[in-house]
């Protein structure tokens, strides 16, 4: 089995190259400290497993599998325990919390080697009923670029066909995920659902114009985003 380390922690890297030593069928390729370098490496070397810590400069461990994407399969290793959940919505075969044992750590390869996910799952469920904070930031993939934007610089969002179109800081990011996608990993209290084709940021509105059947949502540049009659009832609902 080929595998790599991502973790901005060199103790933590040193830890896993010793548990990993016991295994004489392990391959280490690759080592990582950061997400960005951790993305082009996953790219480059396709490795069978990767033990990922979550909290990293640049990229956090979510920003590298959305990025990296889920072929490679990965052990989150972290020291933080609300990440748990989010990290088996993103397909982890298990959930290192720090600090952990040889035992754990073994028992984490064998999950990885059977794909037996759902133990680990079964066992963080037990512990931990914590869900992850909304997003705070937004990464758009253009080519070989990498795109970070601010959750609250974005104006709104406008979905088109398979893609969105991001509104944020007077430009615009296409990105290949659903509206509804995007509308359950932003904050509920800044963001609403306006329009079936609309996510807006409510602080970016200037006035609601009326209208005969619908309303419409003149923001700070004079950008106008259609608002159905449900999605106004949500606006008045937040803004009081």
């Amino acid at each position: 089995m080929r595998v790599m380390i991502v973790d901005d922690e060199e103790l933590a890297r040193a830890l896993l190259r010793e548990y990993l030593a016991a295994h004489a069928d392990i391959e280490l390729v690759a080592e990582c400290a950061n997400g960005f370098d951790a993305v082009k490496a996953i790219a480059e070397l396709a490795p069978d497993l990767v033990f990922l810590d979550v909290q990293m400069p640049r990229l956090d461990g979510f920003e590298v599998v959305e990025l990296a994407g889920r072929k490679t399969r990965y052990v989150f290793v972290t020291a933080f325990d609300q990440y748990a959940l989010r990290a088996f919505e993103v397909h982890a075969i298990d959930y290192l919390l720090k600090p952990f044992s040889q035992q754990r750590f073994d028992q984490a390869l064998a999950h990885a080697r059977t794909s037996a996910g759902q133990a680990g799952l079964d066992a963080v469920m037990a512990e931990t009923a914590l869900r992850a904070k909304p997003l705070e930031r937004v990464l758009i993939r253009d080519g070989a670029r990498v795109h970070v934007v601010a959750a609250g610089a974005i104006a709104y969002i406008e979905a088109q066909d398979d893609y969105v179109r991001i509104s944020a800081d007077g430009k615009s990011y296409l990105k290949n995920q659903s509206l509804s996608d995007l509308e359950s990993q932003l904050d509920p209290a800044c963001f609403v659902r306006v329009h079936r084709s609309y996510l807006l940021n409510l602080a970016f509105i200037s006035r609601i114009e009326p209208g005969r059947d619908s309303h419409t949502a003149v923001l700070a540049d004079a950008t106008r985003i259609p608002v159905s009659r449900g999605g106004y009832q949500k606006i008045r609902k937040l803004m009081g």
